[in-house]
């Protein structure tokens, strides 16, 4: 077993890793230049062109050399129950973590990491986004034997190689990630599509700028445009196009991410593996999951899957878009149960009835998404042509049976040991909380809702916020006691 008590540094492969991740970043920051260098390259006389090819080998010579570099001063070693990290060339840090804070020890590979056969590892602590330290390349066994160490658990760190003889209890097939991408939100990848060309036609426009091209890539758009408008084959093709790159983007993103899916329940930790290009295999310890949230919608249900999101510990300053979050996709019911049962006593939760707020509530929602419409249709009617008004004939019984539903799907189960809070529009989500993992509890009321005596209900948990919207005051003054009760008493470890 490697010693890891002295300093040590990382696998001299390492080095190549340090460096295709230099020429990536650079290629990702300045990849229009060199579009328009290659686009004109004919244009260049002789002299530039060796210019070129001398300012390409000097740069990719100075990544080289700072590859090395990086990887030189890398030293880290486990002293006293801490992780111990030196890094830096000119200016020079030291880090040290105590293993107590250290939520996971996760192994990845990216294609060049695979193809020299190393493997990054990635300390993840409590209050970080972002992974605090990642040794760029360790052979299987270092990366194996250094887990072991700080996790100290030979059961969860010999899983990974007992996984051929082990059946997980998921693994996903690539004709079911297809049967998952086809229930994806597809409108969202369509937003996503649209930015990333917004951002490309950004960057060709700023080059367009600054090479005096600004009339004729206008032009070019003016005439485009012209051309769609009026032309209702065009429009058709363009929204079958469209409705196609949507569905295609999905596919590819969920087969990139979650390809060779395979998870694993241990005795007190989740084992997930998964990714085609990065490969990633990730142990959640049980005690440090702070909820889990069961999502489904109609496309999933219809096709009886769901998916699971494990929320970790992170900064209370830090906003719930940046939650440590990790997804098991594909999951049936029975497994869905699995995951519930091994974490909590989920069925005594099950067995309650849902609780909805207020009235308060519905009728907030209806104002809000009423006064949403009213102003949509009042800029459709000032800039464009009245004729789409008469859509709100299709889109106002669509519109109200989504709020409906919206008000339907809120709700909240409490029993002794959690809560459930459920919320959602086409979607469902259902999260599970235990009460002692809650770190703050508040009330907290708007000036209509002082007028109608109703609040809102607010758990801060080390992985976020929970809010149960719109309870009438004595009801939310009782769980709030009993929240706070139940949080006093505990003598259990919420991470």
């Amino acid at each position: 077993m490697t010693n890891f008590s002295e300093f040590s540094k990382q696998s001299p492969k390492g080095i190549i890793v340090l460096y295709f991740k230099q020429i990536y970043t650079t290629l990702k920051l300045f990849w229009i230049l060199l579009f328009f260098a290659i686009k004109d390259f004919s244009k260049f006389s002789k002299i530039g062109e060796n210019y070129i090819y001398l300012g390409i080998l000097v740069v990719l010579l100075f990544f080289l050399i700072r590859a090395f570099l990086i990887y030189k001063n890398f030293l880290f070693k486990i002293d006293n129950n801490h992780f111990i990290l030196q890094q830096g060339i000119i200016s020079k840090t030291n880090t040290s973590i105590p293993f107590h804070r250290i939520q996971n020890i996760n192994f990845k590979q990216n294609l060049v990491q695979q193809i020299i056969n190393v493997y990054e590892v990635s300390i993840e602590t409590a209050g970080s986004t972002d992974t605090e330290i990642a040794i760029k390349a360790l052979n299987f066994e270092d990366a194996k034997n250094l887990k072991s160490v700080i996790l100290d658990s030979k059961e969860i760190n010999e899983s990974i190689v007992k996984q051929s003889t082990e059946k997980p209890f998921l693994k996903i097939s690539i004709l079911e990630l297809f049967k998952v991408s086809l229930t994806e939100n597809h409108l969202r990848n369509l937003f996503l599509f649209f930015a990333i060309l917004l951002g490309f036609f950004q960057q060709i426009q700023q080059i367009a700028d600054s090479f005096g091209e600004t009339e004729t890539l206008d032009g070019f758009i003016k005439d485009s445009t012209n051309a769609v408008s009026t032309s209702f084959i065009l429009v058709f093709t363009l929204l079958v196009f469209l409705t196609i790159t949507a569905f295609i983007t999905s596919f590819v993103r969920i087969f990139l991410v979650h390809f060779n899916l395979s998870a694993y329940l241990k005795k007190d930790a989740f084992e997930i593996n998964q990714g085609l290009f990065t490969k990633k295999s990730i142990i959640l310890k049980k005690q440090k999951i702070q909820n889990i949230t069961v999502s489904t919608n109609p496309l999933k249900r219809l096709i009886g899957i769901s998916y699971i999101t494990f929320k970790q510990a992170v900064s209370g300053k830090i906003n719930q878009k940046n939650e440590k979050v990790i997804k098991i996709v594909g999951c049936k019911k029975n497994q869905v149960d699995d995951v519930k049962t091994n974490l909590y006593q989920f069925k005594d939760i099950e067995a309650q009835d849902k609780m909805y707020p207020d009235t308060y509530y519905k009728n907030r929602v209806y104002l809000f998404n009423l006064l949403f419409l009213v102003i949509i249709y009042i800029s459709i009617y000032i800039f464009t042509e009245p004729f789409f008004l008469y859509s709100l004939v299709l889109i106002l019984p669509i519109y109200g049976f989504l709020i409906q539903k919206k008000i339907k799907k809120r709700f909240y189960k409490l029993n002794e040991e959690m809560i459930v809070v459920g919320n959602g529009m086409i979607e469902t989500h259902h999260t599970y909380l235990e009460l002692f993992k809650v770190q703050n509890i508040k009330l907290k009321q708007t000036i209509f809702q002082q007028r109608s005596n109703v609040t809102d209900l607010i758990l801060q948990t080390a992985s976020g916020k929970i809010t149960v919207p719109c309870l009438s005051y004595s009801k939310a003054i009782e769980m709030y006691n009993h929240i706070l009760y139940k949080v006093e008493t505990s003598h259990k470890s919420w991470m």
